[in-house]
């Protein structure tokens, strides 16, 4: 049975879809995974998702994508300036990127554009409040709504609780009753439950006679092989995690996930009742800063993320129990 329409996401993981940045040499994984959900809105159609290759591993495999190309210009401009599409979404802000979207031949464009007047990245119609929200600190501080939500309303539907959609089909099995995802990237260190928290929660946890993994005291292979990884978090029932990469994977894999929240907003983070977000107590006025130092903490001030206690994380994941 032949495709309906042939649609080219753009989506590298290059400035995160509600983040400020317009460019990064960091690509944000859980950032590509998130926005896997508008896949629901093309499943009848020839999808083509352009991307960085490191994200490879979680859209091959993907049911609803026909096609994978690497974001190299000279590749993707010899394979798809000829190409036509009846819709473009383009989910990167970065500016060389735009404009080679702007080339390219469609009848629908979505998402993010260069404009020549400006000389700079803007919005099509429908993107303009993704944009605002990106843009703009005390809104994106006081926006309530998921990034489901705003990424459906960029191609103008309405999100009904579509999930991720992730390719790769994990070969473990439930061992562990929680696993402990730990580690935060390079580009945001102030996500991080500091460790000691992490070693103590570990300890009452296996006080309990509860099976603990956790991501930190992994073999090299699950923490720098993207399919190892995926098996490990698919190895736990629950996932106490950072806000990072494994929290998007483990939303994917339908896990029970609790996420640590400080210095980036969890309003934007939807657990399809399936967990929920664990945030400072007392909660700082500063959060969320979306900034990647604390400007807070001194010698008698603590972090945000120094402010969720032990025994609050323990609560909640015993009541998930």
């Amino acid at each position: 049975m032949s495709k309906e329409d042939r649609v080219l996401i753009i989506k590298a993981g290059y400035s995160e879809f509600l983040d400020r940045k317009v460019d990064s040499r960091e690509v944000s994984l859980g950032d590509i995974l998130r926005t896997t959900p508008i896949l629901h809105l093309f499943k009848r159609d020839y999808v083509t998702w352009l991307t960085d290759e490191k994200a490879f591993p979680l859209l091959k495999g993907n049911e609803y994508i026909d096609r994978i190309l690497p974001l190299d210009f000279t590749t993707a401009m010899h394979l798809l300036d000829e190409e036509e599409f009846d819709t473009i979404v383009n989910l990167e802000k970065n500016i060389d990127i735009c404009k080679f979207s702007n080339r390219l031949t469609a009848w629908r464009k979505y998402g993010f554009r260069f404009d020549r007047k400006t000389d700079r990245t803007e919005a099509y119609d429908r993107a303009f409040e993704v944009l605002a929200v990106c843009l703009d600190s005390k809104l994106k501080k006081s926006n309530k709504r998921t990034a489901q939500e705003l990424l459906f309303e960029m191609v103008g539907a309405k999100w009904n609780g579509e999930e991720y959609v992730l390719g790769y089909k994990p070969k473990t099995r439930e061992e562990y009753d929680i696993g402990l995802n730990t580690k935060v990237g390079q580009k945001w260190p102030t996500k991080a439950w500091p460790k000691e928290n992490w070693d103590k929660l570990e300890r009452i946890l296996e006080g309990d006679g509860l099976k603990v993994s956790r991501q930190d005291r992994q073999n090299t292979e699950i923490l720098t092989n993207l399919y190892s990884y995926m098996d490990w978090l698919n190895s736990c029932r629950i996932i106490a995690t950072n806000d990072s990469l494994g929290l998007h994977i483990a939303l994917a894999l339908k896990k029970t996930v609790l996420g640590l929240f400080g210095p980036t907003t969890h309003k934007e983070i939807y657990f399809y009742d399936r967990g929920e977000a664990i945030l400072p107590a007392p909660s700082p006025d500063c959060i969320p800063c979306f900034n990647h130092s604390c400007k807070r903490k001194s010698i008698r001030v603590r972090s945000c993320m120094e402010n969720i206690p032990v025994e609050g994380v323990y609560k909640k994941i015993k009541a998930y129990i």
